[in-house]
């Protein structure tokens, strides 16, 4: 498993602000609402191993970028949830366009088939873990509650 985080530290070193169009991080938060519009602020807590306090200011900062908006859930007033915006999609679109040339230095060692697959494997394990990881705080939360 350690081979994932070296993986991971080859992207980052080869990805910028500039190419991006925005910071990594701010990158990470948005592509997660991409795939998870309307999610509820605490999942983004949960999602980005991040503690609240910064995920607000992540959040404040795509906000002021347009990239997205926070509403009150209708079920809970308490709780927000944060909603991709077309300027964040457009956002996020421009970056995967330059994330494909970072990708193809990366994975230069890969042949276009072998790629696919490592795509669809690493797709179905993060959809996994968050599964296993939305049961499990959902699981939690019901025995706080009792």
């Amino acid at each position: 498993m350690m081979l994932l985080p070296r993986l991971s530290k080859q992207v980052m070193r080869r990805s910028s602000p500039e190419m991006l169009g925005m910071d990594l991080r701010l990158l990470m938060a948005l592509s997660y609402l991409g795939d998870h519009d309307g999610a509820p602020q605490q999942e983004l807590v949960e999602a980005l191993c991040m503690d609240a306090k910064n995920v607000v200011l992540l959040l404040n900062d795509l906000d002021e970028l347009g990239h997205l908006e926070r509403r009150r859930d209708s079920e809970d007033r308490r709780r927000h949830r944060v909603h991709i915006t077309e300027a964040g999609r457009q956002a996020l679109e421009r970056a995967a366009r330059a994330q494909e040339a970072i990708e193809d230095d990366v994975l230069q060692g890969l042949n276009t088939e072998e790629r696919a697959t490592l795509w669809t494997l690493l797709t179905r394990a993060v959809r996994g873990a968050e599964r296993h990881s939305d049961a499990a705080c959902s699981a939690a939360a019901a025995v706080a509650d009792h």
